[in-house]
């Protein structure tokens, strides 16, 4: 079983009183007291050094209060309407993707743009790389979109520390003060994996209207939405509610139309229910991709926090604070949620002494009776409807753990598989042969034998990977180092063995090539594993489908391709080859005198394979 247990599921855990005293500094820069809205707004950002509560250089991002900083127009590259997301720049966010799949996360057009500005057009970037060399821990902050920013910044930050392998450096701290949404599934699934949302934090009051803005259809609702922006800005003088009677209250009543369907959405899937109509329901119903990401922590009063690092439940708690006073008159209703944005400042004097509540085990302990129709949990009051989905997504995320721990507990059986493959290689490769030439042929009882350990392994990885496919285990499962070198010991040592079983019984006539049709999710899955946890480029641990690309090219030459038309793939062939012999990822056994690939290496032309690179490993 593998050492590395991993954390159980990310709980609601109290603020250190430094991490308290830090929030407190944000909510200061993001609120000040005194200083002109206007001359903030026009500052990209601001930096702020700060000794205490430990060296820090404190980034703020101001709010935009255009609807077009918000949603992308139809003409924007790479948005997709109506909820104006795209694709995050792999260049810039290589980790925002789901591993497996190669899927890249999608977040906001619009922010994403503001991003990329601030990157190009502005000092950002040696701002902090000044600060990084003064040893000062990074921090980023904003309010509103300026959140979003933040977010955004710090996700780049982290990205950059992790691939320039700065491990003396501390990770940055993202505090946000009533942030919209700003990526889908994929995004968050990616934060999370890569252990990244207890640096995120987002400070929420639970009725501000904010956050929730993009799960309205951004596009269609853009003149609405510059209404309520347009309110909520200090730049322009304060609207009363009243005097926009129509636009406010129409564009909350679609804001908690758009989060119902949304957050019942969701809530089916978790708390798995199979009726067809869900899997019909987005082909009519466009349903917004933005998701919570990060820690977030409910602001109920100045003595309490309630905490949640459980998007699932996140999105269930923005549906259902709205509906705390179902009788209140829409307008009045919108009003409050309106003013509910400005109301962050009490973070600056509160928050040493504020309670931080765990909320999702407030509710597995306090899930209503039949007789009770409310449940007053961390100082909000909820009814039964609302309780039961949190619970669900409680319950969601323990099952989850669970599952990883069913398939830890299959990790001894998986290296007792492994071992016997690699005394069958080993026993080969004592008799001359190399193992994939003698598994291929079959005519050992020990091929035999082999073939049985390859396909129970095969149903056991499988299994995972399935599960993987199905959001059954945690985020951060594929991070997992031992994991992740388990994967790749399986993946060297047995797809060869797939290899050799797929050309064997010739599937290559029926079905296509290995590497483009054949090859199973299994080892396409563990490969992205180790390429992601190393940083390296994709598909550059193609070690393991060595004897794919041998069959392919013996294929070729055998239907009439001359050596001439196959020379840059046999070069290429062969500087892999010496480069993963080198480091250990190829075997000895290929290049043994018997070996199938030297008998049609010695086919090749003379004069090129005594320039070959491989040349003094095959004489050897």
């Amino acid at each position: 079983m593998p050492t590395d247990t991993t954390a159980p599921p990310q709980r609601a855990a109290s603020l250190s009183d430094d991490d308290r005293l830090l929030v407190a500094h944000c909510a200061v820069l993001c609120f000040p007291s005194s200083s002109s809205p206007a001359a903030s707004a026009a500052r990209s950002f601001q930096v702020h050094n700060a000794s205490h509560p430990y060296p820090c250089a404190a980034f703020a991002f101001p709010p935009s209060w255009s609807a077009a900083d918000w949603a992308a127009p139809s003409s924007a590259e790479g948005a997709r309407q109506p909820f104006g997301d795209a694709e995050v720049d792999p260049a810039l966010f290589p980790s925002l993707r789901a591993v497996g799949s190669g899927v890249p996360a999608r977040a906001n057009a619009a922010f994403l743009a503001a991003f990329c500005g601030l990157l190009d057009g502005s000092p950002l970037q040696t701002e902090v790389s000044r600060a990084v060399a003064e040893e000062k821990r990074i921090v980023f902050t904003g309010h509103s979109s300026g959140g979003s920013i933040a977010t955004l910044a710090a996700i780049w930050f982290l990205e950059k520390c992790t691939r320039q392998g700065s491990v003396n450096q501390a990770h940055p701290f993202c505090v946000t003060f009533g942030a919209p949404l700003i990526g889908d599934n994929i995004f968050n699934h990616a934060v999370r994996r890569e252990g990244w949302s207890q640096c995120i934090l987002h400070f929420l009051l639970p009725l501000d209207i904010v956050p929730r803005i993009p799960l309205t259809p951004l596009a269609s609702f853009r003149e609405q939405i510059q209404a309520v922006l347009d309110w909520l800005s200090p730049q322009t003088p304060n609207n009363s509610p009243a005097g926009r009677s129509l636009v406010l209250p129409e564009y909350y009543e679609t804001l908690l139309r758009s989060t119902l369907s949304i957050a019942s959405y969701e809530a089916c899937s978790f708390m798995g229910c199979t009726s067809s109509i869900l899997g019909t329901l987005t082909s009519f119903i466009d349903l917004s991709p933005y998701r919570p990401c990060g820690t977030y922590y409910f602001l109920t009063s100045s003595e309490q926090l309630i905490v949640l690092t459980n998007s699932d439940a996140v999105l269930q708690l923005l549906f259902y604070f709205l509906q705390l006073d179902p009788q209140q008159q829409l307008l009045d209703a919108a009003a409050r949620s309106l003013s509910a944005h400005w109301q962050y400042e009490p973070i600056k004097q509160c928050m040493p002494d504020i309670v931080c509540v765990d909320y999702l085990g407030a509710i597995s302990s306090a899930v209503p009776g039949r007789q009770t129709d409310r449940a007053a949990i961390g100082g909000i009051e909820l009814s039964k409807e609302a309780i039961l989905p949190l619970n669900a997504a409680a319950q969601w995320e323990k099952q989850r753990q669970r599952n990883q721990t069913k398939i830890d507990e299959s990790c001894q059986k998986i290296q007792e598989a492994l071992r016997s493959l690699n005394e069958y290689k080993r026993t080969c490769e004592l008799r001359g042969v190399s193992y994939y030439d003698s598994f291929k042929l079959q005519r050992e009882v020990h091929d035999f034998n082999a073939n049985v350990k390859r396909l129970e392994l095969a149903g056991l990885w499988d299994e995972i990977i399935e599960m993987l496919r199905r959001r059954e285990l945690p985020d951060g499962f594929e991070a997992r180092e031992e994991w992740v070198r388990l994967g790749t010991m399986f993946r060297r040592l047995v797809e060869p063995l797939d290899i050799a079983n797929y050309y064997r019984h010739s599937k290559n006539e029926d079905t296509g090539s290995y590497l483009s049709k054949g090859r199973p999710r299994r080892y396409k899955y563990t490969q992205k594993w180790q390429e992601q946890l190393q940083r390296a480029p994709a598909g550059s641990s193609l070690e393991s489908c060595f004897w794919a690309v041998v069959e392919e090219l013996q294929g070729e030459m055998i239907d009439g391709r001359t050596f001439e038309d196959l020379r840059d793939r046999v070069v290429k062939l062969e500087s892999d080859a010496q480069g993963w012999y080198n480091s250990g990822r190829l075997g000895n056994d290929v290049f043994l005198g018997s070996s199938s690939f030297v008998a049609w290496w010695r086919t090749l032309p003379e004069q090129h394979r005594s320039a070959s690179c491989i040349a003094k490993l095959i004489s050897f």
